[in-house]
């Protein structure tokens, strides 16, 4: 098997490793909600929109400032397998409970979504867990292509936590004030399965997974960790 074939499929299982974490927040944040009132759920609202607005601008401070805990890595070691592919899938889950601090604000904002949702914690973690985990399978499967795109994209990582951020400062807004589902109404026109404001925070909760993936402390790393993953050198699957 190429060294190609072997990294995508470590990217399929690292995926699946941290999608199976966020699923089972997601159920766990739909379980604990099910049955809450209409006047608690209003202030969970409330509560979770300021959160979301807090972590917004918490990214866009931390472009420019050091800020204690989100400057710092903290992370869970995991040993490495014989088998590549249980490797992967031990760090996707790793991954999830460990966390990168400096784009734990995108995901703290998430969950304080799905605080805001009840019923709709696990479509909303899945939905995140889709939005990061595509774009890790399509790098997987063009490894050999992602220095080039990284040198392209290098100059506008420089700005993601500024774009990020005010991303989650406008999510926020529109949490706390409730015109998310005005907003609902605007862009997707008419209510399917799901209600309106839970489709758009669907929609949210992709957009914030591509985000996490191209912030400044996951995309740069990429290569070399699938490499890893596969046991060979990224220099190996440039090409």
């Amino acid at each position: 098997m190429k060294k190609e074939e072997i990294i995508f499929l470590n990217s399929i299982f690292f995926v699946i490793g941290f999608i199976l974490i966020f699923s089972l927040l997601g159920i766990l944040f739909q379980t604990l909600l099910a049955h809450t009132s209409f006047v608690l759920m209003n202030a969970l609202r409330v509560l979770g929109g300021l959160m979301i607005i807090l972590f917004g601008f918490i990214l866009i401070l931390s472009a420019r400032y050091i800020l204690p805990f989100f400057s710092t890595e903290h992370k869970i070691r995991m040993k490495r397998f014989n088998n590549s592919y249980l490797t992967s899938l031990v760090f996707g889950i790793a991954f999830a409970l460990g966390w990168t601090p400096c784009v734990g604000p995108i995901l703290g904002a998430i969950y304080a979504l799905a605080a805001t949702s009840p019923g709709t914690g696990f479509l909303l973690l899945l939905a995140y867990s889709l939005g990061l985990g595509i774009p890790f399978i399509i790098a997987g499967a063009f490894i050999s292509k992602m220095s080039n795109f990284l040198k392209r994209i290098g100059k506008v990582l420089n700005y993601f936590n500024i774009i990020g951020g005010a991303f989650l400062v406008v999510m926020g807004l529109l949490v706390v004030t409730g015109y998310i589902g005005m907003l609902a109404v605007f862009l997707i026109g008419s209510s399917g399965p799901m209600s309106l404001s839970t489709q758009l925070n669907f929609v949210f909760a992709i957009v914030a997974g591509i985000l996490t993936f191209f912030s400044p402390c996951i995309l740069p790393l990429v290569p070399a960790f699938f490499s890893y993953m596969a046991g060979t050198s990224a220099n190996e699957v440039k090409g």
